[in-house]
């Protein structure tokens, strides 16, 4: 090859590989905390108040005691434990597209367990989604988040865990479709998609904001539910907490949107929502949501909480085809206000609702109940109204509320349909024209 063929190959090799380069860095995109302005600094650099780790009313815990608080922020709970199951032994089901995926136990048992993996096995899985086995994890457990959290942090839920009697559970297997069940190639997708970083405190915000931060981003892993994903199946950060489907479930817009996110909420509504799952005017947490509050949420002290309501403050507003109006009450009688032409919606209703919700959707009852204000019956496709009266509300915050019970074993697709209909109709600002065949798609959809 002469010198001229040469360095035209070698000028096509590079334009090639800056190619791939700036496809990749366009595909992986911005990381979570990319929209705030100022410097970013190593932990050990940073001069104001440690944002990791648990806040000071836990300062002289115990190890295993500040990993419990850890774990319950990270909210490992609830994707470690099956319906009916023992905590964190796994066994919880993930239904995607392309077939089931289940959790692991993660109790201190040597067979069935993580009773053999050393701290580095621990941190490997945490940081970088890779098993003690070397084999790779799917982004159903959220590494591409944990990997934000500090070793001690991460060691902590470690000593927590490892401090649980150890169970015998063996994991079923899963039923993914090729070429989904090929794990190796998840170590292809990391590479573009998980940061393997540290929490690096940002010194242009403030210790709240740094704290609210890592509480969002390493342990609860808001993005996870509530910002969409890309084709890659990659949270996409351009569309930072402006909603996805989740499970099946609707995981509303949460950016500073005062439309369809959260920006009009005061904070005092932000932090009675997270604490115990409802505020006044908004509604009342359902499905993972609900689960998040009650395992997780509600166990986290009241700083915390606030530190995490000044971080959703400043996340840019995303506009959403999530619901931005909400409907006043309805008419108190049934004979007045909106409903769909369908009798039946109205007869389920009747039947099997108002004497919980009422006809206006203020409940007399409990203000768990009310439907006024909440944003699934101003939601116009009906997901998470749909989902309710399938599933039911494993609520148990406060103690003792009552409960929405599940109906998806009494009422058929068809009932479901039209009862989720008249309900969006009656209480909401626009009626949803939801069918029987999605109700069947969003039985398959959900988890438990």
């Amino acid at each position: 090859m002469t010198a001229i063929g040469r360095r035209i190959l070698a000028s096509v090799v590079a334009l090639a590989a800056i190619a791939v380069a700036g496809t990749a860095w366009y595909i992986r995109g911005p990381g979570p905390m990319a929209f705030a302005d100022g410097p970013k600094v190593a932990l050990a650099d940073y001069r104001s108040a440690d944002p990791t780790g648990v806040p000071v009313s836990l300062a002289q815990a115990s190890l295993v005691e500040r990993g419990e608080y850890l774990a319950r922020a990270a909210d490992c709970m609830v994707c470690h434990t099956s319906q009916g199951g023992k905590e964190y032994t796994g066994g919880f089901p993930f239904k995607l597209p392309f077939g089931t995926l289940y959790s692991t136990n993660i109790t201190p048992d040597k067979d069935t367990g993580i009773g053999n993996y050393s701290d580095q096995d621990f941190l490997n899985a945490m940081h970088r989604g890779i098993r003690r086995d070397g084999q790779r994890l799917y982004p159903a457990m959220p590494y591409t988040s944990y990997t934000y959290m500090s070793d001690a942090d991460a060691l902590a839920i470690k000593a927590y865990l490892f401090s649980l009697p150890p169970v015998r559970a063996q994991t079923p297997e899963n039923t993914l479709a090729f070429p989904f069940n090929q794990r190796w190639g998840m170590a292809f997708w990391s590479v573009l998609f998980n940061a393997d970083t540290r929490f690096a405190p940002n010194t242009a915000q403030s210790p709240d904001w740094n704290r609210g931060a890592y509480i969002a981003e390493a342990l609860a892993h808001c993005g996870d539910c509530h910002t969409p994903r890309n084709l890659a199946f990659a949270i996409d950060n351009r569309k930072k907490f402006g909603g996805a489907l989740t499970a099946g479930w609707r995981a509303y817009n949460i950016s500073s949107d005062k439309d369809a996110g959260v920006g009009a909420w005061s904070n005092d509504d932000l932090v009675s929502y997270l604490s115990i799952g409802r505020a006044p005017g908004h509604g009342t947490a359902s499905g993972p949501m609900g689960e998040a509050v009650d395992h997780s949420f509600s166990k986290i002290a009241p700083e915390d909480i606030r530190a995490l309501v000044v971080y959703l403050r400043t996340v840019p507003a995303i506009a959403s085809n999530d619901p931005a109006t909400l409907a006043p009450p309805a008419p108190v009688s049934h004979k007045d206000g909106g409903g769909t032409s369908d009798a039946l919606g109205k007869m389920v209703f009747e039947g099997s609702c108002v004497s919980c919700h009422g006809w206006s959707g203020e409940s007399g009852i409990s203000p768990l109940a009310t439907l006024t204000g909440a944003r699934a019956v101003n939601d116009p496709s009906a997901t998470n109204v749909a989902q309710i009266v399938i599933s039911g509300n494993k609520r148990h915050t406060p103690p003792g509320a009552l409960s929405m019970p599940s109906f998806g074993s009494t009422h058929s697709d068809t009932e479901i349909a039209a009862v989720a209909n008249y309900v969006t109709a009656r209480f909401g600002s626009k009626g949803s024209q939801i069918t029987a065949q999605d109700v069947t798609d969003l039985r398959k959809q959900t988890s438990q």
